[in-house]
């Protein structure tokens, strides 16, 4: 995807008001890693604690950051990827667009960070709906196995259980507390605590 084909159409002058969510979609796509990172950061932000503000534009303003889980500095990446997670909470359909680029991100090979944030996305979605949790289950189940043991691993526990306490497929729950068994009866500490809340959330929700 090249940023000339894939930058979101923006509102210009002389087009009407230009508002502060115009302006971070603008630096969002622009030509400076700093002012991109900052606008990312912004949005990220705005959408944990100001979502309203977002939401009249919430579909141009998702595409921008969809756009942006492709520019090559890592905070631009895992700060989009935070605030489209916030997004998926009350538009997964319109979130479920950033699918190829937090794939690619899960597997980022440089920034735990980005990891980390692309797996809550894709936990958030999955929960979402058995629809999506169907979809991003193989993904998820991959990067339990590669992340297993890292320090975001905690993470990634947390958002398992959201996974698990929410709308994904009783196929996608079960396959998830298959994974999880060994630390169920097996592991230690907050890993083998948070993996027996998991798959105590899948059997309550039976």
């Amino acid at each position: 995807m090249t940023e000339e084909n894939s930058t979101p159409q923006r509102r210009k002058l002389g087009e009407g008001v230009i508002t502060i969510v115009d302006r971070l979609i603008d630096e969002l796509a622009g030509p400076v890693r700093r002012t991109r990172q900052e606008a990312a950061s912004t949005l990220a932000e705005m959408a944990r604690e100001h979502a309203d503000r977002l939401e009249p534009d919430v579909e141009r303003v998702t595409e921008a950051l969809v756009d942006a889980l492709y520019r090559p500095e890592a905070q631009t990446r895992w700060e989009a990827l935070g605030a489209l997670r916030e997004v998926a909470t009350s538009h997964p359909e319109l979130a479920a667009q950033a699918y190829e680029g937090a794939e690619a991100s899960l597997f980022d090979e440089n920034s735990s960070r980005v990891r980390i944030e692309a797996f809550r996305l894709l936990a958030r979605l999955g929960a979402s709906s058995p629809e999506l949790s169907d979809k991003v289950w193989p993904l998820l189940d991959e990067a339990i196995q590669c992340f297993h043991g890292d320090l975001g691993y905690r993470d990634m526990l947390d958002s398992l259980l959201e996974f698990a306490e929410g709308n994904a497929s009783d196929a996608s729950k079960q396959a998830l507390v298959e994974r999880i068994s060994f630390d169920v009866t097996g592991g230690r500490g907050y890993v083998k605590t948070c993996s027996a809340k998991i798959a105590d959330a899948v059997e309550a929700g039976k």
